[in-house]
C-alpha cells in the first residue's frame, strides 16, 4: 500500500473492527482472513469421514458447503471488495438450505419436491443478491432460516439418549452463544476497541467459533441420520479432541 492506493482497489465492502492492510499489504483483514482456517481443517475432517464410511452423499456436500463458505469469507476479508462480501453471503444462505433439507427430508413424503424448491430458491437468492445490497435485510433473512431449523434440531435433541452425542449439541449451542457475543462487540464497541492497546479481534474468534460450532452440528446431525437409518452410530475421537460418529452397517446396506 503506497499513498493511500490498496492492492485490491478501494473498499466497496462492509468494513470490521480490524485495520486494513496492516498486517500485510497484501491482505485488508489479516486476522479476520487467517481465521477462516479451522473451518476449512474441520470441514476436511468430517468430509473424510463422510467419504470414508459411506455416508448419504448429502454429508459430503454439507462439509463441502463449509469450506466453500470459509474461502468465501476468506476472499471477502481480504479484499474488501462487494463482489467479494457477495461470494461470502450467498454460501451462507446455500448452507442454511442444506440444513434445512437435511433436517426436514427424512419426514418429506413427496422427495423430489423439497430438494427442488431449494435448489431454486437458493438460485434465485444468489441471481438478487449479485444486483441487490440487502443490507440489514440479509441478516434477517439469514437469521430466519436458522429459525426454521431450531425445531427439528431440538426435536433431534431430545430424542437423543447417548450422552456424548447430546453434548455435540451443547457445544454447538455454546460456540454460537460464545461467538455470537464476539461478533455483536466487534461491530458494536469498534470505537472503544480501537482505543485499547490490543485488539481482541472479535470478529476473527467468531470465525474460528463458526468453524468448530459447524463442526459440532454436522457431526451431530451425521449421528442423528445414522440413528435413523440403524447403523448403530457412536461417538468416537480423532487425536483424543475431535469428535466423529462411527457407524456399523448391517451387511445388506
Amino acid at each position: 500500500m503506497e499513498d493511500g492506493i490498496f492492492f485490491w482497489g478501494p473498499v466497496t465492502s462492509k468494513e470490521w473492527c480490524e485495520p486494513n492492510y496492516v498486517q500485510s499489504s497484501y491482505i485488508a483483514e489479516f486476522f479476520n482472513t487467517i481465521s477462516n482456517i479451522p473451518c476449512i481443517l474441520l470441514a476436511i475432517i468430517g468430509l473424510v469421514n463422510a467419504l470414508r464410511q459411506r455416508f448419504e452423499k448429502r454429508f459430503s456436500v454439507l462439509h463441502m458447503s463449509n469450506i466453500i463458505l470459509a474461502l468465501g469469507s476468506m476472499t471477502y476479508h481480504a479484499t474488501l471488495r462487494q463482489m467479494q462480501q457477495q461470494g461470502d453471503e450467498t454460501p451462507m444462505v446455500w448452507e442454511m438450505l442444506l440444513y434445512i433439507y437435511i433436517l426436514y427430508s427424512p419426514d418429506w413424503h413427496y422427495r423430489s419436491t423439497m430438494p427442488t424448491f431449494l435448489f431454486l430458491y437458493g438460485a434465485l437468492f444468489a441471481i438478487v443478491h449479485s444486483q441487490l445490497r440487502f443490507g440489514i435485510g440479509f441478516k434477517v433473512h439469514y437469521a430466519l432460516l436458522c429459525l426454521l431449523c431450531a425445531p427439528r434440531a431440538y426435536k433431534y435433541y431430545i430424542h437423543t439418549e447417548d450422552t456424548l452425542a447430546k453434548r455435540l449439541a451443547k457445544l454447538y449451542v455454546a460456540t454460537l452463544l460464545i461467538g455470537a457475543a464476539c461478533w455483536l462487540c466487534d461491530r458494536l464497541f469498534c470505537k472503544q476497541i480501537q482505543g485499547w492497546y490490543v485488539n481482541p479481534q472479535g470478529h476473527a474468534v467468531w470465525h474460528v467459533l463458526m468453524g468448530f460450532n459447524s463442526y459440532f452440528a454436522n457431526t451431530f446431525l451425521m449421528y442423528c441420520r445414522a440413528q435413523q437409518r440403524e447403523w448403530n452410530p457412536k461417538i468416537k475421537h480423532l487425536f483424543g479432541f475431535f469428535p466423529y460418529v462411527k457407524i456399523e452397517k448391517p451387511k445388506t446396506q
